[in-house]
């Protein structure tokens, strides 16, 4: 059989040849970590040869910065969108700013659960803090900052209290992490879990602040 030339994909799958390499160094990368992920490894996943992988992402850190850099343009589309929307419906009072959180949130959790491997990609970065650092300020801090912003613009405008944005975004994003995990395991009914879990999240929203600014429940 003759080889396939460098850049070539197979002939069942005719994406431009980088998104193959990502596609694959992305799963490759969620399921084992860096270390554990070769060059070699990306383009046996990717059907092409390792020149190949070089010739389009560079070193195997570039391509790994590559693969966060792409679930982080995806994400940053729809959490963006949701964010206008909340940002616009912060004027007709806070039920309607509520509402646009609860929004902005199922459009996250809807994110994550479609895109499971974005999750293991991130839980694998984290298991080694002391490492690549730069991917969360470059592909995580920058969609952080945009919720917080938000919920700062909210409370300005009088439509929720928060004293401590950085927290409430950062224990959503880990509770819709951990979500996905779970639905990962497959311990229980899949639907059920999906449905039960935004149940949780807008309670938990209703509870911070369905109130507004003069709620003076316990």
């Amino acid at each position: 059989m003759p080889r396939r030339r460098p850049g070539r994909p197979r002939r069942d799958d005719q994406r431009p040849t980088r998104d193959l390499v990502l596609a694959a160094a992305t799963a490759l990368f969620a399921e084992r970590g860096f270390d554990a992920v070769s060059v070699r490894d990306v383009a046996a996943a990717a059907g092409v040869d390792a020149a190949t992988v070089v010739h389009h992402t560079g070193t195997k850190a570039q391509l790994y910065d590559a693969c966060f850099a792409r679930v982080f343009s995806a994400e940053r589309e729809v959490i963006e969108a949701a964010g206008e929307r909340a940002r616009a419906a912060l004027a007709a009072g806070p039920q309607d700013a509520l509402r646009a959180l609860h929004d902005l949130v199922d459009v996250f959790v809807d994110f994550l659960e479609d895109r499971p491997e974005t999750t293991a990609l991130w839980l694998r970065r984290w298991l080694e803090p002391q490492r690549h650092g730069e991917l969360d300020r470059r592909y995580a801090a920058p969609l952080y900052g945009l919720v917080e912003e938000l919920l700062v613009a909210a409370s300005g405008a009088g439509a929720l209290t928060e004293p401590t944005p950085h927290v409430t975004v950062r224990s959503l994003v880990w509770a819709v992490h951990g979500h996905v995990v779970a639905l990962a395991a497959g311990t229980g009914s899949r639907a059920r879990e999906r449905r039960e879990f935004r149940a949780f999240v807008h309670r938990f929203l209703d509870a911070l602040y369905a109130g507004g600014p003069g709620d003076t429940r316990p």
